[in-house]
């Protein structure tokens, strides 16, 4: 049974203030972060950083003209990388050499470039008893062409199609199946002040089939992933799948036609959000179940009357195609005959790849062999 671990590794690693019970709130936090956030270029000679005056020994900031901004963990390191100097190391020795290397680095160790910099005035309560204090913070220091794409954009879309996360079709997934309270324990609706990663699933509406497993009729339910970094931490994506059941620790179970489409922060990616891939979350809010069905019986009646084995090495490596022959035997009884055969020897060759980049990649190339339907 090949599983997804991607919403496992999020509720497992993310702390209890970037975690979320509904897509309203996230979308608080992230527009009110975008409402008060600046983007500007600068000049990597114009960058200083000094020792931080409430902590001159540990801690550094960014002087500006219009005052000092302290960088996130994420920003420092990308200061660092542009100083050239490894920002694990720069963080155990004191403030005084951590601003006079990376200032070193930022004036002398390279030409002067441009950077592009997201200042973020926030609040915070630097004494911990309740006195709240605006300061900025340094989010980014990414390339001067670096093509932001806001999680505000993205959540907002989501909230125009899916509602809260919570009540409609698509919402945080259950356990095993059956719905249960979302608590900051189990949600799958995650963001921070360097991403965010949302995981909703319909398991209401499922996908029926006639052969799901052993030629047993079954049904699937819909999920998908999306995630995004305004400040330079990852790639724009969303990932849909059909799968059997979610976990309580949210590993995904069953998982069949993993597609994923991912958009880097280029130039043009803002205008290709709304182009590409709003439109695909459109399609998939409005989607019944009966289009994939449709999809899953033309590929279980589309025979491969070509060679077989041609028919594979065309798309996969020689020793990937025996060992997809392989595992269809081993979990059907019987060779491969159809498109849908063929799908579940992929997947099933998949689960036993211990690497899990490897996996997942194994996982699209299996899904992506459904396009082939309409050629049959």
């Amino acid at each position: 049974m090949t599983t997804l671990m991607q919403a496992n590794e999020q509720w497992s690693k993310r702390p209890a203030d970037q975690r979320f019970v509904s897509l309203l709130d996230l979308q608080k936090k992230v527009n009110a972060d975008r409402e008060n956030s600046i983007g500007s270029v600068v000049s990597t000679r114009k960058i200083k950083v000094i020792p931080h005056p409430a902590n001159p020994m540990k801690g550094v900031t960014i002087e500006g003209s219009s005052g000092n901004y302290d960088p996130t963990h994420w920003a420092f390191g990308q200061l660092a990388s542009l100083a050239g100097a490894p920002a694990g190391y720069l963080r155990t020795l004191p403030a005084p050499l951590v601003a006079d290397a990376m200032n070193y680095g930022l004036r002398f160790n390279r030409d002067a470039e441009d950077v592009g910099v997201l200042r973020t005035k926030t609040a915070l309560d630097v004494t911990g008893n309740g006195d709240i204090t605006e300061h900025v913070e340094l989010r980014a220091a990414t390339g001067p062409r670096y093509g932001r794409i806001w999680n505000g954009d993205i959540v907002d879309s989501l909230v125009q199609r899916f509602g809260d996360g919570l009540s409609g079709d698509f919402r945080v997934p259950g356990e095993f199946g059956k719905a249960v309270p979302v608590t900051k324990d189990n949600t799958t609706i995650y963001g921070s002040d360097r991403d965010i990663f949302v995981f909703l699933a319909d398991e209401v509406n499922r996908v029926e089939m006639g052969n799901r497993r052993d030629g047993q009729a079954g049904s699937l339910a819909r999920g998908f992933f999306v995630w995004n970094s305004e400040v330079g931490a990852s790639t724009m994506g969303i990932g849909m799948f059909l799968f059997d059941y979610v976990c309580q620790n949210r590993i995904i179970w069953g998982v069949k036609e993993f597609k994923e489409v991912r958009l880097r922060h280029t130039m043009s990616a803002p205008e290709r959000f709304v182009e590409e891939v709003a439109p695909i979350l459109t399609a998939y809010s409005q989607a019944s179940a009966l289009p994939i069905e449709h999809t899953i019986k033309a590929a279980q009646e589309a025979k491969i009357e070509s060679d077989l084995d041609a028919w594979l090495k065309n798309r996969f490596t020689a020793s990937e195609s025996t060992a997809i022959k392989a595992a269809h035997m081993r979990e059907e009884g019987r060779p491969i005959e159809t498109i849908w055969d063929a799908t579940t020897g992929v997947t099933a060759y998949a689960k036993t790849i211990r690497n899990q980049d490897d996996r997942v990649s194994m996982e699209r190339k299996g899904g992506a062999l459904l396009d082939l339907v309409s050629d049959f």
